[in-house]
């Protein structure tokens, strides 16, 4: 004979509305008021809904791993989404403290958007605990421990260990206002929110030795610490976020800074570029593809360093189209007959955008954020991949016209050799057209790209670009790109600096792929009668086969890899289709398991005259014929109500003349039923037999 020890209960049932109101906090922080409305609803509706549910521990546990899928589907979409996980790869190449800020960063994007939707999550679990009968959830459904003793007891015979039934409610508060401290704002609603919901789930909990006031007053100077402290906490943040924001990350891609461009002129040695993919682009059809991308342009020079003279906060924002989603207008009313896709990497979330001279418009960019400055510098916001169309076309781009004192400042150590130049190759006195074409000519003839500088050549006295200009006249992209600016300002021409990135490697039909030895630098010039800034790029042709003969000998291996960690970005940022692909293939699988779970048909088999369920769940004395002696009872007119004892329905039922005869006979039969319901030790073989016989037979007596 095996009886079923008790199991024991939990009891953490919240105050009235307390959850409801949570929810809806969670949902006024995080911006999900409409969906949390209905959360509310549905979690307080049991206060007036008396319908209940018998849900088992199967149905629990089946319940509990549909909220776990539901939760790696989340997992999965905010991997692969915009605030998916993102620069591992960065971290394992190269553990600087820039890439850990970066993993760091993109990671903590998944991770708040997971925990922006726990609450709607693990909603069915909550519930299913406030629908079911039981008003409680048994601890093995979420234990792997007790659920596998409790396997293992069964299986080898052996009365199961205690069961916990336990209330989630509290749990699930503390989820959503966990949920609800991943929110945008900066205000101090949260902290206020917080704290009142707080001292209302408190509040059942006081303690009766102290009066009121000492309770209130002690909650008071909790609250006072931790507003000082939250405020002390939000300084440092902000005073960390205020430093040079060089110090901790650069733009990877070439280093590229919409502010300033810290040249290499007059650095010694060899300057060795990688051949890593940063940029892919395809031409679309009929329309040829771009020679240069350009990143950011400049117009200050000043110690071998550009700057744009804007400041960090000389951006203006661009809005997105309000009827084409992901398309956004950078300039009205323009025609742009050619086209090009670029998928570009945003190291960190934020970057520069390499676009075509001329780009009017740009199509399919997932960006958060986009802005521009008056230098023609696109910043965007966004996943750490972008796939995007840019259309581009002759006339008038998003530069400012020239400024008559930046866009003509020569820097005065630099003026003697500018003059001594012009004088030696005879710029004077011709046309803009005449002086780009002889200014070429002579950086062509009597000048070589080199990205190496000879100590020969260095004196004391001299400055780097002097030295370019009236000794060695050998240099890299820099050098050819800054003499260009400063010389034509000398003649009187705007002009201005411009960095990005050479297109010249084709990779397929259409296709061409950019490395980051491939950043350039050249001349942007005004052009009076067309009013637009036009490219003049001085240095030699030959830098091309320069830098491609310091191409690494696994350059294939390396493209392999590139090729492949491409195809991983695309799926992970959300440029592929492929997330929603799997996406839709995890729909059936959760749809399969909440039929399973709200229409599964339990086996049953009958026993005697009644239909006993040959599955039930296991709790102490869930099989005593005294449940069919009651059923009998039941269906002749004395019905048990509900949640009354078994003791007074039993006195209830002998009130009726019919059923005094059987008084001595039901009260012994109901004593055994409680021994064998809640004594430890049970019944022996005899008193089980006994409970069993004398049940029937008191039925058929009664029957007769």
């Amino acid at each position: 004979m095996r009886s079923w020890p008790a199991c024991r209960m939990i009891h953490t049932r919240t105050p009235p509305f307390l959850l409801g109101t949570a929810v809806l906090f969670w949902g006024w922080q995080t911006g999900f008021l409409p969906v949390a409305a209905v959360m509310a609803f549905i979690l307080e509706a049991p206060r007036w809904v008396k319908t209940r549910w018998e849900i088992s521990g199967d149905d629990f546990s089946r319940i509990w791993t549909l909220c776990t899928l539901l939760f790696l589907a989340t997992a999965l979409y905010a991997f692969t989404a915009n605030e998916g996980p993102a620069q591992f790869r960065g971290f394992l190449e190269n553990p600087s403290p820039n890439a850990t800020r970066n993993a760091g960063t993109a990671s903590a994007r998944t991770a708040a958007a997971l925990i922006r939707w726990l609450p709607m999550t693990f909603l069915l679990f909550m519930a299913a605990q406030l629908y079911s009968a039981r008003e409680r959830i048994p601890l093995e459904t979420i234990s792997l421990i007790m659920r596998l003793r409790w396997k293992r007891a069964v299986r080898d015979g052996k009365p199961p260990p205690p069961g916990w039934n336990v209330d989630i409610s509290h749990i699930y508060f503390g989820l959503c206002l966990f949920s609800a401290s991943i929110h945008p704002g900066e205000d101090a609603g949260y902290f206020w929110g917080l704290c009142i919901l707080l001292a209302w789930a408190l509040w059942p909990w006081r303690s009766v030795r102290f009066s009121l006031v000492s309770w209130a007053l002690t909650m008071a100077v909790v609250v006072i610490l931790g507003f000082f402290g939250q405020r002390t906490v939000g300084y440092l943040q902000r005073y960390v976020e205020n430093l040079n924001p060089q110090w901790f990350s650069r733009f990877t891609r070439g280093g590229f800074d919409g502010n300033q461009a810290r040249t290499s002129i007059g650095h010694i040695g060899q300057l060795k570029q990688s051949g890593r993919i940063c940029i892919r682009l395809e031409a679309q059809p009929g329309s040829p593809p771009p020679s240069l991308l350009r990143e950011a342009s400049y117009r200050i020079y000043k110690s071998q360093t550009w700057f744009s003279g804007t400041g960090r906060n000389g951006y203006e924002s661009i809005l997105e189209d309000v009827t084409n989603r992901a398309t956004w207008v950078l300039i009205q009313g323009r025609e742009n007959p050619a086209a090009a896709t670029l998928s570009c990497y945003l190291p960190g979330g934020a970057g520069l955008l390499p676009l075509p001279g001329g780009s009017g418009r740009l199509e399919r960019l997932s960006a958060f954020t986009l802005e521009k400055n008056e230098l023609g510098a696109i910043r965007a916001q966004g996943p750490g991949l972008v796939v995007f169309d840019a259309l581009y076309g002759p006339g008038p781009g998003i530069d400012s016209a020239p400024d008559p004192i930046d866009d003509l400042h020569v820097p005065a150590p630099e003026e003697p050799a500018l003059e001594k130049f012009i004088t030696e190759m005879d710029l004077t006195g011709k046309s803009r057209t005449q002086t780009l074409r002889r200014l070429n000519e002579c950086f062509l003839d009597k000048f070589k790209y080199s990205t190496w500088e000879d100590l020969r050549y260095r004196h004391s006295t001299e400055t780097p670009l002097t030295r370019f200009l009236l000794r060695n006249r050998s240099g890299h992209c820099e050098y050819f790109a800054t003499a260009s600016v400063l010389l034509l300002r000398k003649l009187g021409f705007e002009a201005r600096y411009a960095v990005g990135y050479a297109v010249q490697e084709k990779a397929g039909d259409r296709k061409f792929v950019v490395r980051q030895r491939d950043a350039h630098a050249w001349c942007l010039v005004w052009n009076k009668d067309k009013g637009v800034w036009q490219d003049f790029d001085a240095t030699p042709a030959t830098w091309v086969e320069a830098e491609a003969a310091h191409a690494s000998a696994f350059q294939r291996l390396s493209d392999l890899w590139e090729n492949t960690w491409f195809q991983i970005s695309k799926f992970r940022w959300g440029q592929t289709n492929l997330r929603k692909y799997i996406l839709i293939a995890t729909t059936p699988i959760l749809a399969i398991l909440l039929i399973q779970i709200l229409f599964k048909r339990r086996a049953r088999s009958k026993a005697g005259s009644g239909q006993r369920m040959a599955l039930r769940e296991p709790w102490p004395g869930w099989d005593s014929d005294f449940y069919a002696l009651e059923q009998k009872l039941s269906r002749e007119g004395v019905v048990r109500g509900p949640s009354e004892p078994l003791s007074q329905w039993l006195d209830r039922a002998l009130r009726n003349p019919q059923l005094a005869s059987l008084k001595n006979d039901l009260r012994r039969l109901l004593d055994l039923h409680y021994r064998y319901r809640f004594d430890p030790r049970g019944l022996t073989a005899e008193e089980r037999a006994t409970l069993s016989k004398g049940s029937v037979l008191t039925i058929d007596s009664n029957c007769q």
